[in-house]
């Protein structure tokens, strides 16, 4: 799927990925959504990954709050870097441990619509025109919210179909 250059492919992806994800998901039974991935992965089950994908709904939204107001984000958070990320992601991972599917999954869903809101408000220029904001450096707006949306919901759905697949 190429990437998205306007506001309504952006929406239209991010929409397409995030029903398919959820339509995977649901499509299984109870018992094979609670029960952990075959082989080797970090997010060891469905739970883990939709809590990594609303913490970096999250992270997204922290990002642009503080962008838009002027100053400039820590990202990808406070105490890590760019190079560090897959720390932070295992501190993610911890967060949400004891958190059920259930809990981890609404919270996925609400902030997925928080992220969906920010994207409607912005015009296609507000959104692809790199360097016009400060916060976003060299790229886009639109950039951080593909990321945070379409190829994230996209990597989830593929790790999750590769660790319920029978060993």
């Amino acid at each position: 799927m190429p990437r998205p250059k306007t506001k309504v492919q952006l929406l239209a992806q991010s929409h397409e990925n995030f029903q398919k994800l959820l339509d995977y998901i649901n499509a299984l039974s109870k018992e094979d959504q609670l029960t952990d991935f075959h082989g080797e992965t970090m997010n060891r089950n469905i739970r883990d990954v939709l809590a990594h994908l609303h913490h970096w709904h999250l992270m997204m939204l922290e990002w642009y709050q503080i962008g838009m107001s002027g100053q400039k984000p820590e990202m990808p958070a406070k105490g890590y870097t760019w190079k560090t990320t897959s720390d932070m992601n295992k501190w993610i991972l911890e967060k949400y441990q004891k958190s059920n599917l259930n809990e981890v999954k609404n919270a996925f869903l609400k902030s997925h619509e928080e992220i969906r809101a920010l994207i409607e408000k912005h015009s296609d220029e507000e959104l692809f025109k790199k360097k016009r904001y400060h916060w976003t450096g060299s790229t886009s707006l639109a950039a951080y919210l593909i990321s945070a949306t379409s190829s994230h919901y996209d990597w989830g759905l593929k790790l999750i179909k590769k660790g319920k697949k029978l060993p």
